[in-house]
């Protein structure tokens, strides 16, 4: 299934408050999203990518159809680390395993390498987020290592791994 990766409209409230409110879904991102999410919590999101700093926040919505179905974003960081990214994702339940979440990483990686000086995009999946972790491997990221017991989720100390790609 084709995807494209757009920037945000507030008009995508709607489908991004559906995309997230699900438990399996946010079990497999970081915490301090509301549960339930609303299309107003959803709306207040969008606002603040659509007016967050453009050198520093790389923030889309995921589409198919243009329908919002995720979001992807890349944050850079800072001080000695300027030119490094973070890359966090998520795609709606229904549209698992279609091949978006690949198809989305692949685009915004693109896209940052092409139009910013940033060299390196990180990610840091939940150890258990094997499908997760495929997606970055099918994009050319590497495996770096295991981050042991780097968080808590849901009440339970987990592992994440850290995985990378840099700029050709």
């Amino acid at each position: 299934m084709e995807c494209i990766i757009r920037k945000w409209r507030a008009g995508d409230a709607a489908d991004l408050a559906l995309a997230i409110n699900n438990k399996n879904v946010q079990n497999n991102l970081r915490d301090g999203l509301p549960y339930p999410y609303t299309e107003a919590d959803a709306a207040e999101f969008i606002q603040a990518m659509l007016h967050s700093d453009s050198q520093t926040t790389f923030s889309f919505a995921v589409t198919v159809d243009d329908r919002t179905v995720g979001s992807i974003g890349v944050f850079r960081k800072d001080n000695i680390h300027a030119r490094t990214a973070e890359l966090g994702y998520y795609i709606a339940e229904p549209y698992w395993r279609c091949g978006i979440g690949t198809n989305a990483v692949r685009q915004i990686c693109r896209y940052i390498f092409e139009n910013t000086d940033i060299i390196r995009i990180f990610a840091e999946p939940f150890a258990y987020n094997t499908a997760s972790c495929r997606i970055l491997e099918k994009n050319g990221f590497e495996y770096e290592g295991t981050l042991r017991s780097n968080a808590v989720k849901n009440g339970q100390i987990i592992d994440m791994k850290m995985y990378s790609l840099i700029k050709p």
